[in-house]
């Protein structure tokens, strides 16, 4: 297996998955500074998205382009984690799925951009940069919904009960990460779940939210499984290079 590549498409596919979920708010948001706010933020993971595919299609070496990886793989071949392809449903849910998210992307990052392989560690250095600010962004959203009205409490509440059974995948780790991190391509991840649970645990109880007990969980999404929602999105998302072949912008 080509370890750089699978690892960089898992990346570039959790980028790719979210931005597009947040680009269909565009023209939808509460409120005009928002609407433009989560047009930004869906931009800044496009972008990631496209230097980790084209670097990914690089490590493949198969003469593979970003955009073939975007646009022209089926449903199997994504890896991304099931928690970005989850839907919209209402504002609430948005950003509690991209707290969620921002909170495991930001000290992930904070790691990768010492990675030796230098490719990786100069697209974690400017995607950190754009991290901390979703972060702080998704972040005062939860807090404000979850210690505000009665409703937004109730309702983001059960954003956060149906939406925790598909975080414990944002740290699965297989054979990919450890041959990385034993060939020093990568850093060592120790402490990042822990990491991600004190910044979600400080939010969220300032949120005057409270985890849900269970601690099932959904996984599959880095083996090539995902839910029905993947399929809508992929409908939406190679529409254009599907019915017109190598169109470039």
């Amino acid at each position: 297996m080509n370890s750089l590549f699978e690892y960089t498409l898992r990346l570039g596919d959790d980028s790719l998955m979210i931005g597009h979920r947040l680009s269909e708010w565009c023209g939808h948001g509460p409120i005009l500074e928002e609407d433009i706010a989560m047009t930004n933020i869906a931009l800044d993971f496009v972008g990631q998205a496209t230097s980790l595919l084209e670097l990914a299609g690089k490590f493949e070496g198969k003469g593979r382009s970003g955009d073939d990886l975007a646009f022209l793989r089926f449903d199997r071949d994504y890896k991304n984690v099931l928690l970005v392809e989850q839907p919209n449903v209402d504002f609430g849910v948005t950003m509690m799925r991209q707290f969620l998210f921002d909170a495991y992307r930001k000290p992930l990052f904070e790691r990768l951009q010492y990675a030796s392989n230098k490719e990786i560690a100069a697209i974690a250095e400017k995607s950190l940069k754009e991290t901390k600010y979703h972060l702080r962004h998704s972040s005062e959203w939860v807090i404000r919904l979850g210690d505000g009205t009665e409703e937004s409490h109730t309702r983001i509440q059960e954003a956060l009960d149906n939406l925790w059974r598909y975080t414990g995948e944002l740290f699965y780790s297989d054979d990919v990460d450890k041959e990385l991190i034993a060939a020093g391509e990568i850093p060592s991840m120790d402490g990042l779940e822990k990491e991600w649970r004190q910044t979600v645990n400080e939010v969220l109880a300032e949120a005057t939210l409270k985890i849900p007990e269970s601690d099932w969980q959904f996984d599959g999404g880095r083996k090539g499984m995902h839910s029905e929602h993947l399929g809508y999105i992929l409908t939406e998302l190679q529409y254009m290079q599907r019915a017109y072949p190598g169109l470039e912008w």
